[in-house]
């Protein structure tokens, strides 16, 4: 299972609808983990997970999303009600209280992926306004399969960040 992950771009649409073109009939669920900027109802955003960013206003998008989705339990937030700048305990508690096997996040503009207690973070970075690493833009593409969860962040062109990305191997619970 394949899923295209990106967060932050604060109303692109122009950048984001080449990167949903790039990768749509390679994956297999496309989530927006929030600040879109945009209406529920914006085309580009028609075949994606989409959580309610800080910047998001309105009753577009729910808060957080929680999905079995095949054999992948997903949790998907923005981050900013989980104070996710400062740390990412409140996020951890919150996904293991729900069970979640993968958790997609935002807010900070900072990529990373990684795991605790058997459960993977990934916060794609944000494709408008990153912060670090050095400023570049990224969004990730993570496949499941029976053993690993692999995540592999590329830049806003399509090009590849293997600096940043990771493989984990899958723990499935229950």
């Amino acid at each position: 299972m394949k899923f295209l992950i990106l967060s932050d771009s604060h109303s692109w649409q122009g950048e984001l609808k080449p990167i949903i073109d790039r990768h749509k009939e390679e994956v297999d669920y496309m989530i927006h983990c929030g600040d879109s900027e945009l209406r529920g109802t914006d085309a580009v955003l028609k075949e994606m997970i989409v959580v309610r960013g800080n910047c998001d206003y309105g009753e577009d998008f729910p808060e957080e999303v929680l999905e079995q989705l095949g054999p992948v339990k997903l949790y998907v937030t923005h981050g900013h009600l989980y104070n996710v700048k400062m740390t990412a305990t409140n996020l951890t508690y919150r996904a293991e209280e729900v069970g979640a096997e993968l958790v997609c996040f935002g807010h900070s503009h900072i990529a990373t992926a990684f795991a605790e207690n058997g459960i993977v973070y990934i916060n794609p970075g944000s494709i408008r306004l990153p912060f670090r690493p050095a400023r570049t833009q990224t969004y990730v593409i993570c496949e499941v399969d029976e053993a690993n969860i692999r995540v592999t962040f590329h830049t806003i062109d399509g090009d590849e960040y293997p600096e940043l990305s990771e493989q984990f191997e899958r723990v499935v619970k229950g």
